[in-house]
């Protein structure tokens, strides 16, 4: 007869080998290098995105300053015009925006010119790198 000799019992080992962890570690720095770079430049098209719909509210803004002035404001008022009536102002009736002339997305305030280079008026963003041409997130954002 076999008698069985009872063993202690073998203790449970809970957790991860530090193998285990390093694959973990690996597959989320590759998952971060793939999704990083599309996540940011996605940022930098809203950015723009955002510039070009503010430059439309102006030019609407704009328009309605002309009917009611019967011009443009020149370079000299800027977009100031719109929230404060100008010194000729007899016929201003604003303002024209519902709040303050704000900043293009990057923190700098909007180039305005009266006359344009192409058109009655230019309203320019220099985009993020704050200097003029560029491309990509660096690119003008005009209406032109």
């Amino acid at each position: 007869m076999h008698r069985l000799i009872p063993r202690a019992p073998r203790s449970i080992v809970k957790g991860f080998t530090l193998l285990e962890l390093l694959v973990v570690i690996v597959i989320l720095g590759l998952l971060a290098a793939y999704v990083g770079p599309r996540y940011f430049s996605q940022i930098g098209k809203s950015e723009t995105a955002v510039a070009r719909t503010q430059i439309e509210a102006f030019e609407k803004a704009l328009d309605h300053f002309r009917i009611d002035m019967g011009r443009y404001p020149t370079t000299e008022e800027g977009l100031n015009a719109l929230m404060v009536r100008p010194a000729e102002g007899a016929k201003w009736n604003g303002p024209y925006l519902k709040k303050a002339v704000p900043n293009d997305p990057w923190g700098r305030p909007y180039m305005y010119r009266a006359p344009g280079a192409k058109s009655e008026f230019d309203i320019v963003s220099l985009g993020k790198d704050g200097a003029p041409g560029g491309t990509g997130d660096n690119a003008d954002v005009s209406n032109q």
